[in-house]
Protein backbone atom coordinates (compact mmCIF):
# COMPACT_ATOMS: atom_id res chain seq x y z
CA UNK A 1 0.00 0.00 0.00
CA UNK A 2 1.45 3.33 -1.08
CA UNK A 3 1.89 5.80 1.78
CA UNK A 4 -0.37 3.70 4.03
CA UNK A 5 -3.49 5.12 2.31
CA UNK A 6 -6.42 2.69 2.22
CA UNK A 7 -8.77 3.40 -0.67
CA UNK A 8 -12.40 2.39 -1.16
CA UNK A 9 -12.64 1.29 -4.79
CA UNK A 10 -15.67 0.33 -6.87
CA UNK A 11 -15.22 -1.51 -10.19
CA UNK A 12 -18.01 -1.16 -12.76
CA UNK A 13 -18.27 -2.40 -16.34
CA UNK A 14 -17.68 -6.13 -16.19
CA UNK A 15 -20.16 -8.99 -15.98
CA UNK A 16 -18.44 -9.94 -12.76
CA UNK A 17 -15.92 -12.15 -11.05
CA UNK A 18 -14.60 -14.78 -10.97
CA UNK A 19 -14.04 -14.41 -14.70
CA UNK A 20 -16.50 -16.42 -16.71
CA UNK A 21 -16.54 -14.33 -19.85
CA UNK A 22 -13.67 -12.19 -21.12
CA UNK A 23 -11.08 -9.45 -20.85
CA UNK A 24 -12.66 -6.91 -18.50
CA UNK A 25 -13.82 -9.68 -16.18
CA UNK A 26 -10.26 -11.01 -15.98
CA UNK A 27 -8.98 -7.49 -15.35
CA UNK A 28 -11.51 -6.91 -12.55
CA UNK A 29 -10.57 -10.21 -10.93
CA UNK A 30 -6.80 -9.90 -11.24
CA UNK A 31 -6.43 -6.32 -10.05
CA UNK A 32 -9.33 -6.47 -7.57
CA UNK A 33 -7.89 -9.42 -5.64
CA UNK A 34 -4.40 -7.91 -5.66
CA UNK A 35 -5.61 -4.49 -4.48
CA UNK A 36 -7.32 -6.19 -1.53
CA UNK A 37 -4.06 -7.94 -0.68
CA UNK A 38 -2.37 -4.51 -0.75
CA UNK A 39 -4.79 -3.39 1.95
CA UNK A 40 -7.50 -1.63 -0.05
CA UNK A 41 -11.25 -2.18 0.08
CA UNK A 42 -12.64 -3.28 -3.30
CA UNK A 43 -16.17 -3.86 -4.55
CA UNK A 44 -16.92 -5.41 -7.96
CA UNK A 45 -20.35 -5.28 -9.58
CA UNK A 46 -21.65 -8.62 -10.86
CA UNK A 47 -24.56 -9.45 -13.13
CA UNK A 48 -27.32 -11.23 -11.23
CA UNK A 49 -26.97 -13.93 -13.92
CA UNK A 50 -23.38 -14.67 -12.93
CA UNK A 51 -22.97 -18.31 -11.84
CA UNK A 52 -21.00 -17.22 -8.76
CA UNK A 53 -23.71 -16.19 -6.28
CA UNK A 54 -21.56 -15.44 -3.23
CA UNK A 55 -21.08 -11.92 -1.86
CA UNK A 56 -17.31 -12.15 -1.56
CA UNK A 57 -14.47 -13.52 -3.68
CA UNK A 58 -10.93 -13.69 -2.26
CA UNK A 59 -11.51 -10.58 -0.19
CA UNK A 60 -13.32 -8.61 -2.91
CA UNK A 61 -16.90 -7.62 -2.02
CA UNK A 62 -19.39 -8.50 -4.76
CA UNK A 63 -22.51 -6.46 -5.49
CA UNK A 64 -25.06 -8.33 -7.62
CA UNK A 65 -27.26 -6.17 -9.84
CA UNK A 66 -30.11 -6.99 -12.20
CA UNK A 67 -28.89 -7.57 -15.76
CA UNK A 68 -31.52 -8.13 -18.48
CA UNK A 69 -29.00 -8.58 -21.31
CA UNK A 70 -29.82 -12.30 -21.86
CA UNK A 71 -33.46 -11.27 -22.45
CA UNK A 72 -33.05 -7.87 -24.13
CA UNK A 73 -29.72 -8.24 -25.93
CA UNK A 74 -27.31 -5.31 -26.14
CA UNK A 75 -29.85 -2.83 -24.73
CA UNK A 76 -29.79 -4.83 -21.52
CA UNK A 77 -26.18 -3.74 -20.97
CA UNK A 78 -27.36 -0.14 -20.57
CA UNK A 79 -29.88 -1.15 -17.91
CA UNK A 80 -27.28 -3.24 -16.06
CA UNK A 81 -24.76 -0.38 -16.08
CA UNK A 82 -27.49 2.05 -14.97
CA UNK A 83 -28.31 -0.21 -12.02
CA UNK A 84 -24.63 -0.38 -11.07
CA UNK A 85 -24.08 3.39 -11.31
CA UNK A 86 -27.22 4.20 -9.29
CA UNK A 87 -26.07 1.79 -6.58
CA UNK A 88 -22.58 3.33 -6.58
CA UNK A 89 -24.12 6.74 -5.78
CA UNK A 90 -25.25 5.35 -2.43
CA UNK A 91 -21.79 4.19 -1.43
CA UNK A 92 -18.75 6.12 -0.30
CA UNK A 93 -16.33 4.98 -2.98
CA UNK A 94 -13.30 7.22 -3.29
CA UNK A 95 -12.41 5.81 -6.70
CA UNK A 96 -14.66 4.25 -9.33
CA UNK A 97 -12.88 2.29 -12.04
CA UNK A 98 -15.07 2.13 -15.14
CA UNK A 99 -14.10 -0.75 -17.41
CA UNK A 100 -15.05 0.45 -20.89
CA UNK A 101 -17.48 3.13 -21.96
CA UNK A 102 -19.81 1.53 -24.52
CA UNK A 103 -22.91 1.33 -22.30
CA UNK A 104 -21.79 3.11 -19.13
CA UNK A 105 -20.66 6.54 -20.30
CA UNK A 106 -24.20 7.92 -20.67
CA UNK A 107 -24.71 7.31 -16.93
CA UNK A 108 -21.32 8.63 -15.79
CA UNK A 109 -22.64 12.01 -14.75
CA UNK A 110 -24.95 10.27 -12.29
CA UNK A 111 -21.97 8.71 -10.54
CA UNK A 112 -20.58 12.13 -9.64
CA UNK A 113 -23.49 12.98 -7.33
CA UNK A 114 -23.97 13.55 -4.45
CA UNK A 115 -20.38 12.63 -3.59
CA UNK A 116 -17.55 13.03 -6.03
CA UNK A 117 -15.41 9.93 -6.32
CA UNK A 118 -12.57 10.00 -8.80
CA UNK A 119 -13.86 8.46 -12.04
CA UNK A 120 -11.09 6.58 -13.82
CA UNK A 121 -12.05 4.92 -17.10
CA UNK A 122 -10.25 2.14 -18.93
CA UNK A 123 -11.10 3.15 -22.51
CA UNK A 124 -10.56 -0.26 -24.13
CA UNK A 125 -10.31 0.00 -27.94
CA UNK A 126 -11.79 2.06 -30.75
CA UNK A 127 -15.23 0.50 -30.52
CA UNK A 128 -16.73 2.74 -33.20
CA UNK A 129 -14.43 1.16 -35.78
CA UNK A 130 -16.01 -2.27 -35.45
CA UNK A 131 -17.58 -3.34 -38.75
CA UNK A 132 -20.40 -5.21 -37.03
CA UNK A 133 -22.03 -1.94 -35.99
CA UNK A 134 -24.46 0.06 -38.13
CA UNK A 135 -23.66 3.72 -38.99
CA UNK A 136 -26.13 4.84 -36.30
CA UNK A 137 -24.50 2.70 -33.62
CA UNK A 138 -21.04 3.88 -34.70
CA UNK A 139 -22.21 7.48 -34.29
CA UNK A 140 -23.44 6.70 -30.79
CA UNK A 141 -20.16 4.99 -29.89
CA UNK A 142 -18.16 8.04 -30.99
CA UNK A 143 -20.32 10.14 -28.67
CA UNK A 144 -19.97 7.62 -25.85
CA UNK A 145 -16.19 7.70 -26.23
CA UNK A 146 -16.26 11.50 -26.05
CA UNK A 147 -18.52 11.52 -22.97
CA UNK A 148 -16.22 9.10 -21.15
CA UNK A 149 -13.10 11.04 -22.15
CA UNK A 150 -14.49 14.38 -20.96
CA UNK A 151 -16.31 13.21 -17.82
CA UNK A 152 -13.55 11.07 -16.33
CA UNK A 153 -10.85 12.49 -14.11
CA UNK A 154 -8.34 10.15 -15.74
CA UNK A 155 -8.25 7.73 -18.65
CA UNK A 156 -6.45 4.38 -18.75
CA UNK A 157 -5.16 3.17 -22.12
CA UNK A 158 -3.92 -0.39 -22.41
CA UNK A 159 -1.74 0.47 -25.41
CA UNK A 160 0.47 3.40 -26.33
CA UNK A 161 -1.47 3.79 -29.58
CA UNK A 162 -4.70 4.32 -27.66
CA UNK A 163 -2.99 6.65 -25.18
CA UNK A 164 -1.69 8.84 -28.01
CA UNK A 165 -5.09 8.83 -29.70
CA UNK A 166 -6.94 9.95 -26.55
CA UNK A 167 -4.49 12.71 -25.74
CA UNK A 168 -4.46 13.95 -29.32
CA UNK A 169 -8.22 13.84 -29.90
CA UNK A 170 -9.55 14.97 -26.52
CA UNK A 171 -6.54 16.63 -24.88
CA UNK A 172 -7.43 14.44 -21.92
CA UNK A 173 -4.98 13.04 -19.41
CA UNK A 174 -4.34 9.38 -20.22
CA UNK A 175 -2.05 6.86 -18.56
CA UNK A 176 -0.75 3.73 -20.23
CA UNK A 177 -1.35 0.59 -18.16
CA UNK A 178 -1.16 -2.65 -20.10
CA UNK A 179 -3.44 -5.64 -19.87
CA UNK A 180 -1.95 -8.78 -18.33
CA UNK A 181 -1.62 -12.54 -18.64
CA UNK A 182 -0.25 -15.45 -16.61
CA UNK A 183 2.41 -17.83 -17.94
CA UNK A 184 0.85 -21.22 -18.68
CA UNK A 185 2.71 -23.96 -16.83
CA UNK A 186 0.59 -27.12 -17.06
CA UNK A 187 0.69 -28.59 -20.59
CA UNK A 188 -1.31 -31.81 -20.87
CA UNK A 189 -1.72 -33.45 -24.31
CA UNK A 190 -4.68 -35.43 -22.95
CA UNK A 191 -6.68 -32.18 -22.93
CA UNK A 192 -6.74 -32.37 -26.76
CA UNK A 193 -8.68 -35.64 -26.87
CA UNK A 194 -12.05 -33.87 -27.02
CA UNK A 195 -11.05 -32.17 -30.27
CA UNK A 196 -9.53 -35.17 -32.07
CA UNK A 197 -6.22 -33.41 -32.80
CA UNK A 198 -2.61 -34.24 -31.99
CA UNK A 199 0.01 -31.91 -30.47
CA UNK A 200 1.46 -29.47 -33.04
CA UNK A 201 -0.51 -31.07 -35.88
CA UNK A 202 -3.22 -28.41 -36.04
CA UNK A 203 -3.47 -24.63 -36.31
CA UNK A 204 -5.62 -22.41 -34.12
CA UNK A 205 -7.74 -19.26 -34.23
CA UNK A 206 -9.42 -17.98 -31.04
CA UNK A 207 -11.70 -14.98 -31.52
CA UNK A 208 -15.17 -13.58 -31.43
CA UNK A 209 -16.52 -14.26 -34.90
CA UNK A 210 -16.70 -10.65 -36.07
CA UNK A 211 -15.51 -8.99 -39.33
CA UNK A 212 -12.77 -6.86 -37.77
CA UNK A 213 -11.02 -10.01 -36.56
CA UNK A 214 -10.10 -10.85 -40.16
CA UNK A 215 -11.46 -14.37 -40.04
CA UNK A 216 -12.34 -14.35 -43.74
CA UNK A 217 -8.75 -13.54 -44.68
CA UNK A 218 -7.47 -16.32 -42.42
CA UNK A 219 -9.93 -18.90 -43.75
CA UNK A 220 -9.31 -17.91 -47.37
CA UNK A 221 -5.63 -18.50 -46.61
CA UNK A 222 -6.43 -21.98 -45.32
CA UNK A 223 -8.31 -22.75 -48.53
CA UNK A 224 -5.45 -21.49 -50.70
CA UNK A 225 -2.79 -23.43 -48.77
CA UNK A 226 -1.68 -26.98 -49.42
CA UNK A 227 -1.33 -27.90 -45.75
CA UNK A 228 -3.17 -30.95 -44.51
CA UNK A 229 -3.29 -29.67 -40.93
CA UNK A 230 -6.69 -28.88 -39.41
CA UNK A 231 -7.40 -25.27 -38.43
CA UNK A 232 -9.62 -25.00 -35.36
CA UNK A 233 -11.70 -21.81 -35.15
CA UNK A 234 -12.73 -21.36 -31.52
CA UNK A 235 -15.56 -18.93 -30.82
CA UNK A 236 -19.33 -18.66 -30.75
CA UNK A 237 -20.26 -19.59 -34.32
CA UNK A 238 -24.03 -19.75 -33.70
CA UNK A 239 -24.46 -16.12 -34.78
CA UNK A 240 -25.49 -14.65 -38.15
CA UNK A 241 -21.86 -13.92 -39.03
CA UNK A 242 -20.74 -17.31 -37.74
CA UNK A 243 -23.34 -19.05 -39.89
CA UNK A 244 -22.15 -17.01 -42.88
CA UNK A 245 -18.57 -18.17 -42.30
CA UNK A 246 -19.59 -21.82 -41.94
CA UNK A 247 -21.62 -21.67 -45.15
CA UNK A 248 -18.82 -19.99 -47.09
CA UNK A 249 -15.85 -22.00 -45.86
CA UNK A 250 -16.82 -25.63 -46.30
CA UNK A 251 -13.36 -27.17 -46.15
CA UNK A 252 -12.50 -30.39 -44.35
CA UNK A 253 -9.44 -28.64 -42.92
CA UNK A 254 -11.55 -25.97 -41.20
CA UNK A 255 -13.36 -26.95 -38.03
CA UNK A 256 -15.53 -24.57 -35.99
CA UNK A 257 -15.52 -25.11 -32.21
CA UNK A 258 -17.74 -23.36 -29.65
CA UNK A 259 -16.07 -20.97 -27.21
CA UNK A 260 -14.23 -22.68 -24.36
CA UNK A 261 -14.42 -21.17 -20.87
CA UNK A 262 -12.34 -23.81 -19.08
CA UNK A 263 -9.02 -21.98 -18.87
CA UNK A 264 -6.81 -25.07 -18.61
CA UNK A 265 -8.42 -26.68 -21.64
CA UNK A 266 -8.19 -23.47 -23.69
CA UNK A 267 -4.55 -22.91 -22.73
CA UNK A 268 -3.67 -26.47 -23.68
CA UNK A 269 -5.23 -25.91 -27.11
CA UNK A 270 -3.06 -22.81 -27.48
CA UNK A 271 0.11 -24.45 -26.17
CA UNK A 272 -0.13 -27.48 -28.47
CA UNK A 273 -1.04 -25.57 -31.67
CA UNK A 274 1.44 -25.55 -34.56
CA UNK A 275 0.57 -21.94 -35.46
CA UNK A 276 -1.72 -19.46 -33.72
CA UNK A 277 -3.47 -16.91 -35.95
CA UNK A 278 -4.45 -13.61 -34.37
CA UNK A 279 -6.62 -11.45 -36.62
CA UNK A 280 -7.77 -8.73 -34.21
CA UNK A 281 -7.36 -5.27 -35.70
CA UNK A 282 -9.48 -2.86 -33.61
CA UNK A 283 -8.51 -1.69 -30.16
CA UNK A 284 -5.53 -1.83 -27.91
CA UNK A 285 -3.70 -4.72 -26.32
CA UNK A 286 -5.82 -7.79 -26.96
CA UNK A 287 -6.11 -10.32 -24.10
CA UNK A 288 -6.18 -13.34 -26.41
CA UNK A 289 -2.87 -12.27 -27.98
CA UNK A 290 -1.20 -12.04 -24.56
CA UNK A 291 -2.64 -15.42 -23.59
CA UNK A 292 -1.20 -16.94 -26.77
CA UNK A 293 2.21 -15.49 -25.92
CA UNK A 294 1.89 -16.83 -22.37
CA UNK A 295 1.16 -20.29 -23.85
CA UNK A 296 4.33 -20.28 -25.97
CA UNK A 297 2.53 -20.02 -29.30
CA UNK A 298 4.10 -19.27 -32.66
CA UNK A 299 1.95 -16.23 -33.38
CA UNK A 300 0.92 -15.13 -36.87
CA UNK A 301 -0.82 -11.77 -36.36
CA UNK A 302 -2.61 -9.28 -38.55
CA UNK A 303 -0.17 -6.44 -39.26
CA UNK A 304 -1.56 -3.34 -37.53
CA UNK A 305 -0.18 -0.85 -34.98
CA UNK A 306 -1.76 -2.59 -31.98
CA UNK A 307 -0.30 -6.02 -32.69
CA UNK A 308 3.03 -4.55 -33.74
CA UNK A 309 3.25 -2.69 -30.43
CA UNK A 310 2.90 -5.94 -28.48
CA UNK A 311 4.86 -8.39 -30.64
CA UNK A 312 7.42 -6.18 -32.37
CA UNK A 313 10.06 -8.33 -34.05
CA UNK A 314 8.81 -11.44 -32.26
CA UNK A 315 5.71 -11.91 -34.38
CA UNK A 316 4.96 -13.27 -37.83
CA UNK A 317 2.50 -11.09 -39.72
CA UNK A 318 -0.13 -11.26 -42.44
CA UNK A 319 -2.00 -8.68 -44.50
CA UNK A 320 -3.91 -10.90 -46.92
CA UNK A 321 -4.79 -14.54 -47.58
CA UNK A 322 -1.55 -15.12 -49.51
CA UNK A 323 0.44 -14.31 -46.38
CA UNK A 324 -1.72 -16.72 -44.40
CA UNK A 325 -1.28 -19.51 -46.95
CA UNK A 326 2.47 -18.91 -47.05
CA UNK A 327 2.68 -19.19 -43.25
CA UNK A 328 0.62 -22.38 -43.23
CA UNK A 329 2.76 -24.01 -45.92
CA UNK A 330 6.23 -22.85 -44.92
CA UNK A 331 6.43 -21.64 -41.30
CA UNK A 332 8.14 -24.14 -39.02
CA UNK A 333 8.78 -24.20 -35.28
CA UNK A 334 12.53 -23.79 -35.82
CA UNK A 335 15.25 -21.99 -33.89
CA UNK A 336 14.09 -18.54 -34.99
CA UNK A 337 10.53 -19.23 -33.83
CA UNK A 338 11.68 -20.75 -30.55
CA UNK A 339 13.64 -17.57 -29.83
CA UNK A 340 10.54 -15.51 -30.57
CA UNK A 341 8.53 -17.72 -28.22
CA UNK A 342 11.12 -17.10 -25.50
CA UNK A 343 11.15 -13.35 -26.10
CA UNK A 344 7.35 -13.16 -25.96
CA UNK A 345 7.31 -15.17 -22.75
CA UNK A 346 9.73 -12.68 -21.19
CA UNK A 347 7.38 -9.85 -22.20
CA UNK A 348 4.57 -11.53 -20.28
CA UNK A 349 6.79 -11.88 -17.21
CA UNK A 350 8.26 -8.40 -17.32
CA UNK A 351 5.67 -6.14 -18.99
CA UNK A 352 2.27 -7.83 -19.10
CA UNK A 353 2.45 -9.03 -15.51
CA UNK A 354 -0.71 -8.78 -13.38
CA UNK A 355 1.19 -8.00 -10.17
CA UNK A 356 2.97 -5.07 -11.85
CA UNK A 357 -0.27 -3.92 -13.46
CA UNK A 358 -2.17 -3.94 -10.15
CA UNK A 359 0.63 -1.88 -8.59
CA UNK A 360 0.37 0.62 -11.46
CA UNK A 361 -3.39 0.94 -10.90
CA UNK A 362 -2.77 1.52 -7.20
CA UNK A 363 -0.31 4.35 -7.94
CA UNK A 364 -2.80 5.94 -10.34
CA UNK A 365 -5.59 5.76 -7.73
CA UNK A 366 -3.39 7.28 -5.02
CA UNK A 367 -2.23 10.09 -7.28
CA UNK A 368 -5.80 10.82 -8.38
CA UNK A 369 -6.84 11.27 -4.75
CA UNK A 370 -3.81 13.45 -3.99
CA UNK A 371 -4.68 15.63 -6.97
CA UNK A 372 -8.31 15.86 -5.83
CA UNK A 373 -7.28 17.01 -2.34
CA UNK A 374 -5.12 19.76 -3.84
CA UNK A 375 -8.05 21.17 -5.86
Amino acid sequence: MQNGRRIKIGIIGSRGIPNNYGGFEECAQQIGVRLVKMGHAVWVYNSHNHPYAEKEFEGVEIIHKYDPEPRLGTFGQFIYDFNCVIDARQRDFEVILMLGYTSSSIWQRLSLLPRKPQIITNMDGLEWKRNKYSPRVKTFLRKAEKWAALRSQLLIADSLEIENYLERKYRAEAVHIAYGAKVFKNPDPEALSTYNVSPFEYNLVVARLEPENNLEIILKGVQQSITEKITLVVGNHETPYGEKLKARFKDSRIRFVQGIFEKEKMNNLRYHAHLYFHGHSVGGTNPSLLEAMACRCVVVAHRNPFNLEVLGKDGNYFIDERDVANALDHLERNGVQKQRISNNLNKIKERYNWKLIAEQYEVVFQQALIGKNKD
